[in-house]
């Protein structure tokens, strides 16, 4: 009896929501009906551009305000930005000579984190929470480097996200040098960037810099991040690359393998690259990363948690047990995604295992879940590589190690034994 009344209550719960969405559908037909018809994405008020420069930019102010971009049919409701916590919209972006292409766009927050930037400004420069922010900037830390200041130092901006919690000049040069909303990109001197472009890099770094990592990082150079493209006011563009990797999920053996050899290599070239930069992956679920459906290239599309270790300072330094291997250590808890770091350690040592920690335990392994599934991407091997058990092995090694310095061994042999099965199914 008690199950019947809880089923009907469900069933009475789920037509009210129901007729509720019909009659707010029937009561906004017109503005909804106008809200196809027009292209906010070429609305100085949608694109938010009256907040400059408390802005990510306006390099693409231009072909945003001439049309060329258009949001994708459902992206025009404005009453599904109730679902759109994220504030991550599909667009159509269109040139004259390369026909139109997908784009994704992004605020690069919620509504309230982009409302408390707003009055964190304003506290800050008037100890009220609201006012002027063209007024308020210059009494704020993101104008105090404005004038003739030269470099962009560490001292300066350290700690303010995971990009720069540990920054060298290095880095700081680099992201200056390549930042794209400025026309003198190519310069790492911050005195050659206007008062406004100053202040939209550092409101960027502060609260969400997953425009600088791929900047600095670009994808042109073989770095595993989407591309950008461009800002304006407070919506950035960046290629859209595929599918998201949860929709692998249940793809075939062979193209599962090839994923997560992918992965893998990914957690090489981001610890141990060239460049003497440890890109630090803080925030690894299977939603971060996307597949393009062409080249079936998996790429990073979400870049706001990495944190950013210069190798050659840590050298340089020797802080205490620089040079000593550093094992993350397995967190075996009950929510998705979850992660066990230091930040302090990530920065002060040369040799981390943490980016083949987080694809194996996240992504690849039985311990990784994610939206109710179980098992990580190699679930359900064919019974041959299950019956010879050395897959099993090196993901439980890579995920939990049980020897010292083991994470470092299994994940070189990890990548190797998924290249031979990737070559061998192909």
């Amino acid at each position: 009896l008690v199950s019947l009344k809880l089923g009907r209550l469900y069933r009475y719960v789920k037509l009210a929501v129901l007729g509720s969405l019909a009659a707010a559908l029937v009561l906004n037909t017109h503005s909804l009906l106008a809200s196809l018809q027009r292209n906010e994405l070429s609305e100085r008020r949608f694109l938010q551009l009256n907040k400059c420069p408390a802005c990510w930019g306006t390099s693409w102010c231009r072909k945003f305000l001439n049309g060329q971009l258009r949001l994708e049919s459902w992206g025009r409701l404005r009453l599904l930005d109730f679902f759109n916590v994220k504030n991550v919209y599909f667009a159509r972006y269109g040139e004259p000579r390369e026909g139109s292409r997908r784009v994704v766009l992004k605020r690069l927050g919620s509504a309230q984190e982009l409302a408390d930037i707003d009055t964190k400004i304003c506290r800050r420069a008037t100890g009220r929470g609201r006012c002027d922010l063209l007024q308020a900037l210059p009494a704020t830390e993101f104008a105090s480097l404005n004038g003739d200041v030269r470099l962009l130092t560490p001292g300066a901006v350290e700690g303010w996200s995971d990009l720069v919690h540990c920054p060298s000049q290095r880095l700081l040069d680099r992201l200056v040098r390549r930042y794209a909303e400025t026309k003198d990109s190519g310069s790492f001197l911050l005195r050659n960037l206007k008062d406004s472009e100053r202040m939209q890099l550092l409101i960027t770094l502060a609260f969400n810099p997953e425009p600088l990592v791929l900047q600095s990082f670009p994808s042109d150079e073989g770095w595993p991040f989407a591309k950008y493209l461009g800002a304006c006011g407070r919506m950035v563009a960046v290629n859209y690359v595929g599918e998201e990797l949860w929709s692998y999920f249940n793809a075939p053996w062979e193209k599962r393998v090839d994923l997560a050899w992918q992965l893998m290599e990914i957690a090489e070239q981001l610890t141990n690259n060239d460049f003497e930069f440890a890109l630090y992956l803080l925030d690894v679920s299977f939603d971060n990363f996307a597949v393009g459906p062409r080249d079936g290239k998996v790429i990073i599309v979400d870049a706001e948690n990495v944190l950013v270790a210069d190798k050659r300072l840590i050298r340089q330094n020797k802080p205490e047990n620089w040079d000593v291997w550093y094992e993350s250590k397995f967190d075996d808890c009950d929510k998705e995604a979850c992660l066990s770091f230091s930040k302090e350690i990530l920065c002060a040592r040369v040799t981390v295992d943490h980016n083949y920690y987080a694809v194996c335990q996240n992504l690849l392994s039985r311990h990784a879940t994610w939206r109710g599934t179980s098992g990580g991407l190699l679930h359900d091997p064919p019974a041959e590589i299950a019956k010879d058990g050395r897959l099993e092995a090196l993901l439980d090694e890579c995920a939990n190690p049980k020897k010292r310095y083991g994470r470092f061994q299994a994940a070189k042999e990890l990548r190797e034994y998924l290249a031979q099965l990737s070559n061998n199914v192909r």
